[in-house]
């Protein structure tokens, strides 16, 4: 017996077993995707989108919301005051053993644009765009910690391992770009925590993972060995093509090897971006302005990188700030915060420029925001000099831009004291599901069968936010 004889290959020597794995792959299958075709083919979504792609600006670690985009007036009158007792008791008892006084924000807040969105004096340039802002003040995470947190944002589920939003929209739609991935990760200065798993493809083929790039470097070889100086191109193509020979030898013998079937598209993706990714990372190509205007940092750089590959046909490029040293101000928040929001106002206000001048904007959806927000009580710390600011997922701040939202709006609210949603409560559900719409996608029909059961990045949960899309 061949030892290398395949499940698959086993199936099709059998009459009988031959109409089963028709049946099967009919089911593994995508409903728009014939088994035959590449993982990466363009595929139509389910109805006509409103955007093409998605940037994701992922402040890791969870900002302040009533130090950024949720002025809290009466918080700030009861600034040093201790915490209701009728709150205090609402408490999980952790929470109430952790929870200080009450803690205004340190920080003024003007109004902006037409729409009179009160913005905070930590982000002067992204307020200049208040009217292009759709400010959502009612999320609601599900756990207080940052690997639920950023699983649950990424890929929709607090505690096990699922494919990230990126993964689903590659799966989707297929990929735009030939010489590019379709799934791009900018994060510089380390890995957030849960680390790959944000990015994952899970128990999808390995092809549609996220490709991360630590985007630091200043150089043009941002993406380490990305071309080779020992070979002349010719040479390395011959290479290439007798690598992928014997690959796909081997495939045929084990069709059912998603890691091998994800191997060879890797290879030759690689292959071809040694010329396009050398392309799209060099930034000595951009005008000297639209460099000056996104400034010379690592997160105006970065931004600049998510600019160049998303005008190349990259469908989902998520751009990480705070990965090293996070925005979660247990501590000295008043110092961490305003080095944070100065390393990042410019860069992020700068990107809505580009795009809006470039006319990408209108196609491309901007979203703004971390894992969860933070408590308007301090943070217990032994040097009052250095308070800062608890985890909090009961009510908190993100934005989204451009890609048929309703620009110059807030919606949902919490209490006067920012401690729990009042109106319009949110579900990361509900806001994967707007994310999907905006892309073509019906959420619940966006299905993977894994495992005798269709998977989506929704679950069984989720509404599309009707009332912030134009």
């Amino acid at each position: 017996m061949n030892p290398f004889l395949s499940r698959r290959s086993w199936l099709q020597s059998t009459s009988l077993g031959s109409i089963a794995l028709a049946g099967m792959l009919q089911q593994s299958a995508s409903a728009d995707r014939a088994p035959e075709e590449s993982p990466l083919s363009e595929l139509a979504p389910h109805f006509p989108p409103r955007v093409k792609r998605v940037i994701h600006l992922f402040m890791n670690g969870g900002p302040s919301q009533m130090d950024t985009f949720d002025r809290k007036p009466e918080l700030d009158r009861l600034d040093g005051k201790p915490l209701p007792d009728s709150v205090k008791k609402q408490l999980q008892p952790t929470q109430r053993k952790r929870a200080g006084n009450l803690f205004g924000s340190p920080f003024k807040f003007k109004r902006y644009g037409e729409c009179g969105l009160e913005v905070s004096e930590l982000f002067p340039n992204v307020a200049e765009h208040a009217d292009d802002l759709c400010v959502i003040r009612s999320m609601q995470g599900e756990i207080a910690n940052h690997t639920p947190g950023l699983l649950l944002t990424n890929c929709g589920h607090s505690t096990l391992p699922r494919p990230s939003l990126g993964s689903w929209l590659l799966y989707g739609l297929g990929n735009e770009s030939d010489e590019l991935p379709g799934f791009v990760v900018l994060c510089p200065r380390g890995l957030p925590t849960a680390q790959s798993r944000n990015w994952t493809s899970a128990f999808m083929p390995g092809v549609y993972q996220g490709t991360h790039i630590d985007s630091e470097s200043t150089g043009k070889q941002i993406v380490p060995n990305l071309t080779r100086r020992d070979v002349r191109a010719g040479s390395q193509r011959a290479q290439v093509a007798l690598a992928q020979f014997l690959n796909q030898r081997h495939a045929a013998q084990r069709a059912e090897d998603e890691r091998l079937e994800s191997r060879i598209h890797t290879m030759e993706l690689a292959f071809r971006m040694q010329r396009a990714g050398t392309d799209a990372f060099d930034l000595s190509q951009e005008p000297a302005h639209i460099r000056q205007l996104y400034g010379d940092s690592i997160q105006g750089r970065n931004l600049l990188y998510a600019r160049r590959l998303a005008e190349r046909g990259v469908r989902y490029i998520q751009c990480y700030h705070g990965a090293g040293q996070p925005w979660d101000n247990h501590g000295s928040i008043v110092r961490n915060i305003t080095r944070l929001a100065k390393e990042s106002d410019q860069p992020i206000a700068a990107l809505l420029t580009d795009l809006k001048q470039r006319g990408m904007l209108d196609e491309t959806l901007v979203i703004w925001g971390g894992e969860m927000g933070r408590t308007p009580t301090v943070q217990q710390v032994k040097d009052p000099t250095k308070v800062g600011r608890d985890h909090h997922i009961d009510g908190y701040t993100v934005w989204m831009a451009g890609g048929g939202v309703r620009g110059g709006m807030t919606y949902g609210a919490t209490d006067e004291l920012a401690m729990a949603v009042t109106e319009n409560k949110v579900t990361m559900p509900d806001f994967h599901a707007t994310v999907l719409h905006q892309l073509g996608f019906d959420h619940k029909h966006l299905t993977y069968r894994y495992s005798g059961r269709d998977f989506r990045l929704t679950d069984v949960h989720g509404r599309v936010i009707d009332e912030i899309l134009a």
